[in-house]
């Protein structure tokens, strides 16, 4: 489930959800997933309490509208990133909405699927890679390609920070939890009469659950360990709701 401003890349669906109504009333997020606003700002949080030095270069992956990318910018004022996202509607919002940040140079927005940006990057070019809530939509294979290519892009002692959705190790917890998720949409864009928002939302969930996209913690842990990362924990969790930070080591 896409719970924050992040797109499904265009290379993983027919159909990116995100060009549609979705993506252009973003701003239901809020009422739809509250734990959002805890981990945007978890977020960014992690991101200004790491590593002491100046000036540091990063990419945010699936930027959407720039509610992560603002939580980014705002706490590390010394932060300067390249985001990028597949839906060139969100980004339009993310332009208007960081419009202050695009003018002074600390921000870029582009458009572009997620794996080919990050393979036209140099190696070890950037201190940090952040993401919230675009992950998790890619297909397992490709995401696996993205980690690879996050380690890559790393410069030693670099730091990975991914806000997402991860699924509850106990399966009828996490059956239980996408339940209430679901009767908790009915009840809120019921109210509004926008059942076709519900629709999309529901039809997007779907995807998120099957077995080719869903996120496990014990295989996203194992696969960034297999690449090198060190120091892979999760410093927040509330439900499927979850921060997993990593390191690239330092050189010997």
């Amino acid at each position: 489930m896409n719970l924050n401003e992040n797109a499904v890349m265009p290379s993983l669906t027919a159909q990116n959800p995100f060009t549609g109504r979705i993506g252009e009333e973003y701003d239901f997020l809020g009422m739809m997933c509250p734990n959002v606003v805890v981990l945007t700002q978890k977020l960014g949080e992690t991101v200004a309490a790491w590593h002491p030095g100046n000036s540091i270069q990063g990419l945010e992956i699936g930027c959407g509208t720039g509610l992560s990318t603002r939580s980014l910018l705002t706490q590390r004022e010394d932060l300067h990133l390249r985001a990028f996202d597949a839906s060139a509607a969100m980004l339009t919002q993310a332009r208007a909405n960081l419009a202050e940040y695009v003018d002074n140079g600390r921000v870029e927005f582009i458009e572009s699927d997620a794996l080919a940006f990050l393979q036209q990057q140099p190696d070890a070019s950037v201190e940090v890679v952040a993401s919230n809530y675009a992950i998790h939509n890619f297909l397992n294979d490709y995401r696996d390609q993205v980690f690879a290519e996050i380690w890559r892009v790393l410069k030693p002692g670099g730091l990975f920070a991914n806000g997402d959705r991860f699924a509850i190790d106990d399966p009828a917890r996490h059956l239980a939890s996408t339940q209430a998720d679901i009767r908790h949409w009915f009840k809120t864009f019921g109210e509004l009469q926008r059942y076709d928002l519900l629709e999309d939302w529901v039809v997007h969930l779907l995807s998120d659950e099957s077995p080719d996209h869903i996120m496990h913690v014990p295989a996203v842990i194992s696969t960034l360990q297999s690449l090198g990362f060190s120091d892979v924990h999760s410093p927040y969790r509330e439900g499927v709701d979850m921060l997993m930070t990593a390191i690239k080591p330092k050189l010997a």
